[in-house]
């Protein structure tokens, strides 16, 4: 694979942030390029911990969000630029293992990872870190203000009272707003899903183009109702915001994080120990600290305010589907709802 000087100024649409941790001193340095959708305020954390391991191998950072990254990835296709991915939708790998982008690697210890965080086929090429739960954030003072009930189930949005007052991720950008979306899609069904949402999009302010902006925004005041992730809402809630965590009656969609080897990269030694520490419990337990479901059994520890019993309310994703029919779906979204899409910055 050729690397040109260019790769280091990949951050023309992204962050990217050299890890710390380089040993002075070693000649013997290795470089990987790792994509991720991760949020940036835990690259710096993830690579000093992967540094305390293999401090001769130096992590560059190139971030941005799940669509973003998607689209980059696909585009590199024939010209690949990263070395290994570091926190991505399952479901976006999935549609680039169809594509056989990623090298077959069972990284060691993979084992111990619960069976539906890892690839199970004869020629595994991801492995999952961690899942993030669909949550409806309601700032309760704004809700008030406004004279909004506090709505129990994902039909209560469509009511014209909150018309004005929601805030939701555009799913081409935002991997939360896709899982959202695929699964209202799998939950209703395709045709009474699309009707969800053309109700839905009524009373939309505004899509953002990330998945935990909605919920900041609700923390912040600026929206009433923000549809983000669980974590993120009991993350605001914990530093005082006024939100109330609403897990929808009818239940939730999720989605994994997980990582690969770019095939073709010319580190692949480097790359094999970077996902051999991506899947081990050190690796977990910085997960834990931004996601409160993790790959590994018994690894994850109690989250303040993250809702009791939420995997009862998980619904049974069909990530599969969810790849294959992921260019249809954002196509036939983007065409009823964009309009309504905030400016990417």
């Amino acid at each position: 694979m050729t690397k040109s000087y260019n790769r280091k100024l990949l951050g023309g649409v992204a962050a990217t942030i050299a890890a710390l941790g380089f040993m002075a001193g070693s000649a013997a340095a290795e470089e990987l390029t790792v994509y991720t959708a991760v949020e940036a305020e835990d690259l710096k954390r993830y690579a000093a911990a992967f540094n305390e391991v293999h401090p001769d191998i130096t992590i560059n950072w190139v971030r941005d969000s799940t669509g973003v990254v998607t689209a980059k990835l696909l585009a590199e296709k024939d010209n690949p630029q990263a070395d290994v991915v570091w926190g991505l939708a399952g479901s976006s790998l999935l549609l680039m293992k169809k594509e056989n982008m990623f090298e077959t690697y069972a990284p060691v210890g993979v084992e111990k990872l619960d069976s539906r965080f890892r690839d199970n086929s004869d020629n595994p090429v991801w492995a999952g870190m961690d899942a993030w739960v669909a949550a409806v954030c309601v700032n309760t003072i704004e809700a008030e203000a406004n004279n909004l009930p506090m709505p129990t189930s994902w039909a209560d949005l469509t009511k014209p009272v909150y018309k004005g007052h929601i805030a939701m991720p555009n799913p081409g950008s935002s991997g939360t707003g896709f899982l959202d979306v695929a699964s209202w899609l799998q939950m209703f069904g395709e045709e009474d899903g699309w009707a969800y949402m053309d109700d839905l999009h009524e009373n939309i302010g505004a899509y953002t183009h990330s998945g935990s902006k909605p919920c900041k925004q609700a923390a912040a005041g600026e929206v009433a109702i923000g549809i983000s992730f669980a974590f993120r809402a009991a993350k605001s809630k914990a530093q005082g915001a006024p939100l109330e965590i609403v897990i929808p009656t009818e239940g939730v969609g999720w989605e994994m994080e997980a990582a690969a080897i770019v095939k073709g990269t010319d580190s692949l030694d480097a790359a094999k120990k970077l996902m051999d520490f991506i899947v081990s419990k050190p690796a977990m337990e910085h997960y834990n600290q931004g996601y409160a479901v993790v790959a590994m059994p018994g690894v994850s520890k109690p989250i303040e305010f993250y809702p009791e019993n939420i995997t009862d309310s998980m619904i049974a994703m069909d990530f599969e589907w969810s790849a294959n029919n992921r260019d249809a779906i954002l196509a036939e979204w983007t065409n009823r709802y964009d309009s309504k899409s905030e400016p990417k910055e």
